[in-house]
Protein backbone atom coordinates (compact mmCIF):
# COMPACT_ATOMS: atom_id res chain seq x y z
CA UNK A 1 0.00 0.00 0.00
CA UNK A 2 1.21 3.41 -0.59
CA UNK A 3 0.68 6.05 1.83
CA UNK A 4 2.15 9.85 1.04
CA UNK A 5 1.53 12.76 3.34
CA UNK A 6 2.78 16.50 2.98
CA UNK A 7 4.00 15.67 -0.35
CA UNK A 8 5.52 18.62 -1.93
CA UNK A 9 8.26 18.94 -4.57
CA UNK A 10 9.86 22.15 -5.32
CA UNK A 11 11.81 23.18 -8.32
CA UNK A 12 14.20 25.98 -9.36
CA UNK A 13 13.00 27.76 -12.59
CA UNK A 14 14.99 30.82 -12.66
CA UNK A 15 14.73 33.46 -10.21
CA UNK A 16 11.11 31.24 -9.37
CA UNK A 17 10.66 28.27 -7.17
CA UNK A 18 7.52 26.15 -8.62
CA UNK A 19 5.95 23.62 -6.52
CA UNK A 20 4.98 20.83 -8.94
CA UNK A 21 3.34 19.21 -5.18
CA UNK A 22 2.15 20.99 -2.77
CA UNK A 23 1.43 18.94 0.30
CA UNK A 24 -0.35 15.56 -1.11
CA UNK A 25 -1.78 13.22 0.87
CA UNK A 26 -2.64 10.17 -0.98
CA UNK A 27 -3.53 6.83 0.20
CA UNK A 28 -3.38 3.75 -2.70
CA UNK A 29 -4.14 0.68 -1.67
CA UNK A 30 -2.74 -3.24 -3.03
CA UNK A 31 -4.72 -4.29 -5.90
CA UNK A 32 -5.89 -0.75 -6.35
CA UNK A 33 -6.36 1.24 -9.60
CA UNK A 34 -6.00 4.85 -10.19
CA UNK A 35 -5.54 7.43 -13.15
CA UNK A 36 -3.73 10.77 -12.70
CA UNK A 37 -4.88 13.58 -15.00
CA UNK A 38 -4.56 17.10 -15.01
CA UNK A 39 -3.32 19.95 -17.15
CA UNK A 40 0.09 20.11 -18.96
CA UNK A 41 3.08 21.03 -16.07
CA UNK A 42 0.58 20.36 -13.67
CA UNK A 43 2.83 17.96 -11.43
CA UNK A 44 1.07 14.39 -12.93
CA UNK A 45 4.56 12.85 -13.96
CA UNK A 46 6.65 13.86 -10.57
CA UNK A 47 3.90 12.55 -8.95
CA UNK A 48 4.40 9.12 -10.48
CA UNK A 49 8.06 9.87 -9.98
CA UNK A 50 7.52 9.76 -6.61
CA UNK A 51 5.02 6.84 -6.56
CA UNK A 52 8.38 4.95 -8.48
CA UNK A 53 11.47 6.18 -6.51
CA UNK A 54 12.52 8.12 -9.25
CA UNK A 55 12.50 11.42 -7.68
CA UNK A 56 12.22 12.34 -3.89
CA UNK A 57 10.17 14.83 -2.69
CA UNK A 58 11.30 18.37 -1.24
CA UNK A 59 8.88 17.75 2.13
CA UNK A 60 6.74 14.67 3.05
CA UNK A 61 6.44 10.88 2.79
CA UNK A 62 6.54 7.91 0.15
CA UNK A 63 5.10 4.91 2.14
CA UNK A 64 5.26 2.01 -0.27
CA UNK A 65 4.49 -0.90 2.18
CA UNK A 66 5.80 0.58 5.58
CA UNK A 67 8.95 1.84 3.60
CA UNK A 68 9.71 5.73 3.04
CA UNK A 69 11.01 6.14 -0.58
CA UNK A 70 12.10 9.58 0.11
CA UNK A 71 14.71 8.73 2.67
CA UNK A 72 16.08 5.40 1.48
CA UNK A 73 19.75 5.55 0.60
CA UNK A 74 20.09 5.16 -2.83
CA UNK A 75 21.19 1.35 -2.90
CA UNK A 76 17.92 0.29 -1.16
CA UNK A 77 15.94 2.37 -3.55
CA UNK A 78 17.52 1.45 -6.54
CA UNK A 79 16.48 -2.85 -5.17
CA UNK A 80 13.17 -1.61 -4.44
CA UNK A 81 12.42 -0.28 -7.58
CA UNK A 82 14.24 -3.79 -9.42
CA UNK A 83 12.06 -5.91 -7.26
CA UNK A 84 8.88 -3.89 -6.78
CA UNK A 85 8.13 -1.53 -9.56
CA UNK A 86 7.48 -1.98 -13.23
CA UNK A 87 7.73 1.30 -15.38
CA UNK A 88 5.61 1.83 -18.99
CA UNK A 89 6.44 4.85 -20.65
CA UNK A 90 5.39 6.26 -23.66
CA UNK A 91 8.32 6.11 -25.88
CA UNK A 92 8.87 2.38 -24.84
CA UNK A 93 12.42 3.20 -24.08
CA UNK A 94 13.75 0.11 -25.68
CA UNK A 95 17.24 -0.36 -26.76
CA UNK A 96 17.31 -0.59 -30.83
CA UNK A 97 19.91 -2.98 -30.99
CA UNK A 98 18.34 -5.34 -28.96
CA UNK A 99 15.62 -8.09 -29.75
CA UNK A 100 12.14 -8.43 -27.77
CA UNK A 101 13.54 -10.84 -25.90
CA UNK A 102 16.36 -9.47 -24.70
CA UNK A 103 14.74 -6.09 -24.11
CA UNK A 104 13.15 -7.66 -21.54
CA UNK A 105 15.82 -9.37 -19.76
CA UNK A 106 17.33 -6.80 -19.24
CA UNK A 107 14.77 -5.60 -16.54
CA UNK A 108 15.49 -8.87 -14.83
CA UNK A 109 19.62 -8.26 -15.04
CA UNK A 110 19.67 -6.53 -11.15
CA UNK A 111 18.05 -9.79 -9.51
CA UNK A 112 21.16 -11.51 -9.89
CA UNK A 113 19.03 -14.46 -11.94
CA UNK A 114 20.57 -17.56 -14.08
CA UNK A 115 20.80 -16.71 -17.23
CA UNK A 116 18.46 -19.68 -17.79
CA UNK A 117 15.92 -18.50 -15.73
CA UNK A 118 16.57 -14.99 -17.43
CA UNK A 119 15.61 -16.34 -20.80
CA UNK A 120 12.34 -18.27 -19.83
CA UNK A 121 11.17 -15.58 -17.38
CA UNK A 122 11.39 -13.00 -20.56
CA UNK A 123 9.77 -15.78 -23.36
CA UNK A 124 6.97 -16.36 -20.78
CA UNK A 125 6.38 -12.56 -20.42
CA UNK A 126 6.07 -11.76 -23.90
CA UNK A 127 3.78 -15.28 -24.12
CA UNK A 128 1.21 -12.63 -21.80
CA UNK A 129 1.44 -9.81 -23.60
CA UNK A 130 1.19 -11.85 -26.89
CA UNK A 131 4.14 -11.89 -28.76
CA UNK A 132 5.38 -15.18 -27.98
CA UNK A 133 6.27 -15.95 -32.06
CA UNK A 134 8.06 -12.34 -31.84
CA UNK A 135 11.05 -12.01 -29.60
CA UNK A 136 13.63 -12.96 -32.24
CA UNK A 137 12.54 -9.00 -33.41
CA UNK A 138 14.53 -6.02 -32.70
CA UNK A 139 11.82 -3.02 -32.63
CA UNK A 140 12.36 -1.59 -35.95
CA UNK A 141 10.63 -4.70 -36.94
CA UNK A 142 7.84 -4.00 -34.53
CA UNK A 143 5.12 -2.13 -34.92
CA UNK A 144 4.20 1.08 -32.51
CA UNK A 145 1.40 -1.18 -30.61
CA UNK A 146 4.28 -4.36 -30.59
CA UNK A 147 6.85 -1.94 -28.93
CA UNK A 148 4.62 -1.20 -26.31
CA UNK A 149 3.48 -4.73 -25.68
CA UNK A 150 7.65 -5.74 -24.68
CA UNK A 151 7.58 -2.33 -22.43
CA UNK A 152 4.66 -3.84 -20.67
CA UNK A 153 6.56 -7.41 -20.63
CA UNK A 154 9.59 -5.73 -19.22
CA UNK A 155 7.44 -4.33 -17.02
CA UNK A 156 5.86 -7.17 -15.71
CA UNK A 157 8.60 -9.85 -15.92
CA UNK A 158 10.04 -9.13 -12.98
CA UNK A 159 6.80 -9.71 -11.03
CA UNK A 160 6.14 -6.92 -9.60
CA UNK A 161 3.53 -5.58 -7.29
CA UNK A 162 3.33 -2.12 -8.40
CA UNK A 163 2.91 -1.12 -12.15
CA UNK A 164 3.55 2.47 -13.02
CA UNK A 165 2.57 3.73 -16.52
CA UNK A 166 3.05 7.22 -17.70
CA UNK A 167 1.40 8.27 -21.06
CA UNK A 168 1.49 4.57 -22.48
CA UNK A 169 -0.94 5.05 -24.96
CA UNK A 170 0.50 8.29 -26.01
CA UNK A 171 2.40 7.08 -29.31
CA UNK A 172 -0.25 4.43 -30.28
CA UNK A 173 -3.35 5.44 -32.48
CA UNK A 174 -6.88 5.13 -31.61
CA UNK A 175 -7.28 0.95 -32.31
CA UNK A 176 -4.16 0.57 -31.11
CA UNK A 177 -4.76 2.26 -27.84
CA UNK A 178 -7.55 -0.06 -26.57
CA UNK A 179 -5.42 -2.80 -27.12
CA UNK A 180 -3.21 -1.84 -25.23
CA UNK A 181 -5.51 -0.83 -22.51
CA UNK A 182 -7.29 -4.36 -22.67
CA UNK A 183 -3.88 -5.84 -22.32
CA UNK A 184 -2.65 -3.34 -19.20
CA UNK A 185 -6.09 -3.95 -17.09
CA UNK A 186 -5.77 -7.78 -18.04
CA UNK A 187 -2.95 -7.95 -16.21
CA UNK A 188 -3.95 -5.74 -13.41
CA UNK A 189 -6.76 -8.37 -12.82
CA UNK A 190 -4.99 -11.39 -13.27
CA UNK A 191 -1.43 -10.66 -11.48
CA UNK A 192 -3.20 -8.40 -8.52
CA UNK A 193 -0.93 -5.82 -9.38
CA UNK A 194 -1.36 -2.02 -7.80
CA UNK A 195 -1.57 -0.17 -11.23
CA UNK A 196 -1.23 3.80 -11.16
CA UNK A 197 -1.56 5.72 -14.51
CA UNK A 198 -1.01 9.31 -15.85
CA UNK A 199 -2.97 9.96 -19.16
CA UNK A 200 -4.65 13.27 -21.05
CA UNK A 201 -7.05 10.82 -22.79
CA UNK A 202 -10.41 11.13 -20.59
CA UNK A 203 -11.94 8.10 -22.38
CA UNK A 204 -8.71 6.05 -20.78
CA UNK A 205 -9.39 8.05 -17.45
CA UNK A 206 -13.27 7.04 -18.00
CA UNK A 207 -12.29 3.43 -17.49
CA UNK A 208 -10.50 3.90 -13.75
CA UNK A 209 -12.89 3.28 -10.90
CA UNK A 210 -10.52 6.44 -9.20
CA UNK A 211 -9.51 9.73 -10.49
CA UNK A 212 -6.92 12.15 -8.99
CA UNK A 213 -7.10 15.07 -10.69
CA UNK A 214 -4.21 17.32 -10.05
CA UNK A 215 -3.97 21.12 -10.46
CA UNK A 216 -1.35 23.61 -9.45
CA UNK A 217 0.43 20.82 -7.63
CA UNK A 218 -3.10 19.85 -5.43
CA UNK A 219 -4.76 16.27 -5.40
CA UNK A 220 -8.50 16.15 -5.44
CA UNK A 221 -9.90 12.45 -5.40
CA UNK A 222 -12.98 10.86 -7.09
CA UNK A 223 -14.16 7.72 -6.89
CA UNK A 224 -16.49 6.38 -9.84
CA UNK A 225 -18.50 3.23 -10.56
CA UNK A 226 -16.94 1.31 -13.43
CA UNK A 227 -19.67 -0.99 -14.94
Amino acid sequence: MYQLSGVTKRYRRGKDTVRALDGVDLIIEDGGRLVIQGPTGGGKSTLLQMLGGLDRPSEGRVLLDGTDLATLPEARLTRVRAEKIGFVFQGFNLVPTLTAQENVETALAPLGLRAAERRERAAEALVSVGLGERRGHVPGELSGGQQQRVAVARALVKRPAVLLADEPTGNLDESTRDEIMDLLEGLWEENGLTFVMVTHDTALARRAPRIATIRQGRVTIKERVVG
